[in-house]
């Protein structure tokens, strides 16, 4: 580095300068630099950090992130402390993505923010949470609650008062786009976006929830992958290890080709998408026909037949789900109670103290129902509990599963 000398004040600058130029000329033409960062309102480059790696940075230490730490992945009030929990889940998809991303020759920053933001909009207890809340949302005139969605309001429209972190367009657009089953083996990014496309399609996925929407860059395609890799043999290694499951129980196509244990699946899962989708290296960036990556049919077809039986023996499972009649009730007079305080605060009486440190513009921007839904799905599961049984709600007890 021969621009300026360490100390001076433009040296932060002249690193990242070189760090954006180290990088160029290391990723693979189809990559995402980080230099082709946008952002909703435009930021001088005031450090040594590169665009992507600054928004990992703001997500890692955004209030949301750390609630992570006591978030309901699959198993809900289970005593059992080598249970996954969301926050676990969200380090595995950084891991196996980066992984993946260094192979093909990917942005591994814009992965990892992705990555680490991807679920922080899920609210208590997983997503039986989510389809309550939904519920609850859908009777007082808001849209179904989704959790992709959520996470993008949380990081855009929540963080620090209500002004959001000012992540780039890319990593905004992993977190909304990382949801929803791969119907085909090949997954292509919808690379043609800006930030107007990007609010089209937030308003779009409110109205259907069913519409499928794809990342806008393959880094985001890693990330919506990588996502099943991390979760669908660390789901079967909790059942097994909470005796709901047997490993010689899982479908011998699954055992034959990815194997019964989450790191020979996770391992098999890898290998395979870095071999069917190597073309990415080499490809050119106006390379259309080789701008995908997924499975092989077989790995691909035994992922599958994977989801079905965790479907019907894991996700729908009654043994392990707790009494989710009780923290339904919750739900509902939670929301019930922190909307009358929202809307006292509305008539001008004490109320809505708990979004006192919102900023005006989100107050202004958000009708009581949608505070409290955003209060609601912020809690972790334990704070959660507390406060319903704070206002008399009854709480279920932890299950102490026998192995």
């Amino acid at each position: 580095m021969n621009e300026c000398k360490v100390g001076d004040r433009d040296w932060p600058r002249a690193v990242r300068r070189e760090l954006d130029d180290r990088e160029q000329a290391a990723l693979a033409p189809l990559a995402c630099a980080s230099r082709h960062a946008l952002r909703r309102v435009p930021e001088t480059p005031a450090d040594h950090r590169q665009d992507f790696a600054q928004d990992a940075d703001r997500i890692l230490h955004s209030r949301a992130y750390t609630r992570y730490i006591d978030k309901t992945q699959v198993f809900s009030l289970v005593d059992n402390d080598h249970i996954t929990h969301r926050v676990l889940h969200v380090q595995l998809v950084s891991r196996i993505g980066r992984t993946i991303g260094r192979f093909l020759g990917l942005n591994e920053d814009l992965v990892e923010a992705i990555a680490l933001g991807h679920d922080i909009g899920h609210p208590p207890f997983g997503h039986e949470g989510e389809r309550i809340l939904s519920k609850i949302c859908s009777r007082h005139g808001l849209a179904s609650f989704q959790h992709n969605i959520q996470s993008v309001q949380f990081l855009d429209r929540f963080e620090r008062g209500g002004r959001g972190w000012n992540l780039s367009l890319q990593v905004l657009d992993g977190i909304l786009c990382h949801d929803g089953e791969v119907r085909a083996r090949r997954l292509r990014p919808d690379r043609h976006k800006d930030f107007a496309a990007h609010d089209r399609e937030m308003a779009a996925k409110l109205a259907d929830p069913d519409l499928e929407l794809v990342p806008m860059t393959l880094e985001g395609c890693v990330v919506r992958l990588a996502d099943t890799i991390a979760y669908i043999g660390r789901d079967l290694e909790d059942a097994i290890e909470l005796g709901l499951v047997g490993r010689d129980e899982v479908p011998e196509q699954c055992r034959r080709v990815l194997g019964n244990s989450n790191g020979t699946i996770v391992y098999s899962l890898v290998t395979d998408l870095l071999a069917n989708s190597a073309q990415i290296r080499e490809a050119a960036a106006d390379d259309v026909a080789g701008d995908w990556l997924g499975f092989g049919e077989e790995a691909g077809g035994a992922l599958h037949r994977l989801k079905i039986f965790n479907y019907q023996r894991i996700y729908t499972n009654s043994a392990f789900k707790p009494d989710f009649a009780k923290i339904h009730l919750c739900y509902e007079r939670l929301f019930d109670h922190y909307l009358d305080l929202a809307h006292r605060a509305e008539r001008g009486e004490h109320g809505r103290s708990f979004l006192r440190s919102m900023s005006p513009a989100y107050l202004a921007a958000h009708g009581p129902a949608a505070m409290v839904r955003d209060y609601l799905a912020g809690m972790t599961d334990a704070y959660f509990l507390r406060q319903a049984a704070a206002i008399g709600c009854a709480i279920p007890e932890r299950l102490c599963l026998p192995k």
